[in-house]
């Protein structure tokens, strides 16, 4: 592979092969970021679009180079340009948002985010989202206002396994909106596959469904509704951490506790929750006491812990 990657006509796919190896430690070579990025550069020399890309990267960031803004932004667009799929999505993000201190270009962002999205795959699906986010908005002039384009984008995103996506289907059949019906078996089964893959909100999501169940989907479960709130909040989703206090408090899928309640509310507050700062101060006032306000339906609870 060496042979391959240094001599003679170097073969630009060797360059890269091996750029990975030292990029990684493949092989069982040592890591070494500097060898990498020298033979990501030897690739990207002879017109290699990943290894351009990879270039891009390493100088954005300072992987075995020093960090150039304008080089990154140069080889983004090189690579791009030589049909990377993930450097089309990059440069459209860059010129979105004005980014690496390049001039803001929506009209161009726009067309690389596009050309991104017709070459999607499983590796490569940012950019159908991105364009669903542009259009689902009503308050951008880069592009036509287009729910129905708008979910087309996110199912395609979804399909491919895009968890932000799957949460945002999830989302849209739970409140019929993006021209889609209120369908819990939809939404349940979006939500769930974006859990399954760790997303926070789409564990606090299912939570809630859990909390009401759903006739014919979804069996209700007090405990499935507190292990999935835990689940989202043991990765400091701070509206998660919340829910648990609360179900702590009121005794939902787990006993009643204040303590355990308050010190949740504490975690949730700490990031600047303010239904959680309200919470601590009320148990405050009332001196630790139980809430004479009786035990909350579950839909309540669902109100007052996931739809915030």
């Amino acid at each position: 592979m060496r042979r391959l990657a240094t001599q003679g006509n170097a073969y630009p796919e060797a360059q890269f092969f091996l750029a990975n190896c030292y990029g990684t430690g493949m092989l069982g070579l040592q890591v070494d970021h500097e060898r990498a990025y020298h033979l990501y550069l030897q690739a990207a020399k002879q017109n290699h679009p990943a290894a351009s890309y990879r270039v891009a990267v390493c100088n954005e960031i300072g992987a075995g180079t020093r960090k150039e803004n304008p080089r990154a932004f140069a080889f983004y667009r090189k690579a791009a340009s030589l049909g990377d799929t993930a450097a089309m999505y990059k440069l459209g993000m860059i010129l979105l948002h004005g980014s690496l201190g390049q001039q803001k270009n929506a009209r161009e962002a726009i067309g690389w985010l596009r050309r991104a999205a017709e070459q999607a795959d499983e590796e490569n699906p940012h950019a159908l989202h991105e364009l669903g986010l542009l259009h689902e908005s009503k308050d951008n002039s880069v592009v036509i206002h287009d729910e129905a384009y708008a979910k087309e984008l996110f199912t395609r995103a979804a399909q491919l396994g895009y968890t932000p996506s799957q949460y945002k289907l999830g989302q849209c059949y739970e409140y019929g909106t993006l021209t889609c019906p209120v369908d819990p078996r939809r939404s349940i089964a979006w939500y769930t596959k974006a859990a399954e893959k760790g997303d926070s909100e789409a564990e606090l999501a299912l939570s809630g469904w859990y909390l009401t169940g759903s006739e014919g989907v979804l069996k209700q479960s007090d405990s499935e509704a507190y292990l999935w709130a835990r689940r989202a909040a043991n990765k400091g989703l701070s509206k998660a951490e919340y829910a648990v206090g609360y179900y702590a408090e009121v005794g939902i899928g787990v006993k009643q506790d204040m303590e355990l309640a308050k010190r949740w509310y504490m975690r949730s507050a700490t990031q600047g929750n303010k239904r959680a700062m309200n919470r601590l101060t009320e148990l405050k006032r009332l001196g630790n006491k139980k809430s004479n306000q009786g035990r909350p339906t579950r839909a309540q609870t669902r109100d007052e812990c996931v739809i915030i």
